[in-house]
């Protein structure tokens, strides 16, 4: 399949995701590809609060930001890992991931894991984009 835009499939011969994610992702030839480092829930002045959630709103505005840097859209994201020491409230993540993806899903794992970078990382999420 040779194609200049990026793109999301689920096949019909496999179960449906569990999730907001796409099984697969064709990413164009000659693309540029970004790995990013994993982004946590620092705020812009490089406090980590203890809530949860307020850590993973803060992850998913760095996101942007560093999508943003490099002129990327959230449409440019090929696979998304997310780690978690706490069980996700889905309903909140989701809600991010909306405002953030829209119905333009990525690629996505989710693992639940004893510790992070530093004790008071809750979770962490690292993306991958491609542009053409």
């Amino acid at each position: 399949m040779s194609t200049k835009q990026i793109i999301r499939l689920n096949s019909k011969h496999i179960p449906a995701p569990v999730g907001k994610y796409s099984h697969v992702t064709v990413i164009p030839s000659n693309s540029d590809l970004y790995a990013f480092s994993g982004q946590i829930g620092v705020d812009n002045q490089g406090n980590i609060p203890e809530n949860f959630n307020e850590q993973v709103k803060n992850v998913f505005k760095n996101i942007e930001q560093v999508l943003n840097i490099q002129n990327l859209t959230s449409e440019n994201v090929i696979k998304v890992n997310i780690w978690a020491m706490e069980e996700i409230d889905w309903d909140f993540l989701y809600s991010k991931w909306d405002a953030l993806f829209g119905k333009t899903y990525p690629s996505m794992t989710i693992g639940y894991v004893k510790a992070l970078g530093l004790p008071e990382i809750k979770i962490e999420i690292e993306i991958w984009a491609a542009k053409q």
